[in-house]
């Protein structure tokens, strides 16, 4: 008979401290948004945490095949449109309510699934899915309960089905090529996008600033790590599994905007707590309770 460990393998708390520092970067990032363009930040944290990671990894690169950087090109775009929509998301709004739309990309999961893979959500997916869009209308800002989204609002929401996106291929891809090069790859392609699109978004590169270069740098460094530890950690925890680790993050990011002076009102806060509930709810399972045979007379 198998022991069964109720604590968590190596994998999933190297997952559960990713999740800590997501929810730390929403109010930083906010801040910085006051003296730098969304894809200009974007740019430079990707760019600078692709060449930490490239450096850290530059003797195994020597073995990049076509998948890996397919699987790295995919995975960047994911992250780019992900972290470029947040981004601009937090520009006008505060990160804790960034921090709870953001994690309506764990009950996106499978909808996104069934729109690629064609693998329908179970019940308790879509009670999940309910949850958290009846937790986003309360968090819809000043018009709570409307539809009215502003700009900020709805830059966020795109974002969590770019994440959403961006879990399902790391899944897809991490027990099949080396975690490695496609992280360098995925980091360098989100940064570089992000600067490539500036002329065509019109934005300026700003003038120099520490209240972005220093969390652009910072988060840089962060960004590789969390990335380096994503592609290891999903090899043997599946995206179920992580999507369930990950909902910790909009609590984090509401404790921390919390201590750093974020107000949310009541009806915020309630529509935060339906999003987490929708998000655990819906990565819920029950297995049919196995036919009882009776003794024939």
């Amino acid at each position: 008979m198998k022991s069964l460990s109720l604590l968590p393998s190596r994998q999933e708390l190297a997952l559960i401290l990713v999740t800590v520092f997501w929810g730390g970067t929403f109010f930083v990032v906010h801040l910085a948004m006051q003296h730098a363009g969304p894809l200009f930040f974007v740019g430079v944290r990707f760019c600078t945490a692709g060449v930490m990671a490239l450096l850290f990894c530059r003797g195994h690169m020597r073995g990049l095949i076509r998948k890996e950087v397919v699987a790295g090109a995919l995975i960047g775009v994911s992250i780019f449109l992900g972290y470029g929509l947040q981004t601009y998301g937090l520009q006008t709004i505060p990160g804790s309510q960034s921090a709870f739309i953001t994690a309506m990309y764990v009950p996106m999961v499978p909808l996104v699934q069934w729109l690629v893979l064609g693998r329908p959500p179970h019940l308790m997916a879509w009670i999940g899915i309910l949850l958290a869009f009846a937790g986003l209308m309360c968090l819809s800002g000043p018009d709570a309960g409307s539809l009215s989204f502003g700009p900020g609002e709805i830059a966020t929401l795109l974002c969590a089905v770019a994440v959403a996106g961006e879990i399902l291929l790391i899944g897809r891809f991490a027990g099949r090529v080396d975690s490695r090069r496609v992280t360098v790859v995925q980091l360098l392609v989100a940064g570089l996008l992000s600067l490539l699109i500036m002329p065509v978004a019109g934005e300026q590169i700003p003038d120099f600033s520490w209240y972005w270069a220093l969390p652009a740098i910072g988060m840089g460094l962060m960004s590789m790590v969390i990335q380096l530890t994503m592609n290891w950690a999903q090899k043997t925890v599946s995206p179920t599994r992580a999507t369930v680790i990950y909902a910790g993050e909009p609590v984090w990011g509401g404790v921390v905007g919390r201590i750093a002076g974020d107000r949310l009102p009541a009806l915020a806060i309630v529509g935060g707590a339906l999003i987490v509930a929708g998000v655990l709810v819906s990565e819920l399972k029950f297995k049919a309770a196995p036919a009882v045979e009776t003794a024939k007379p």
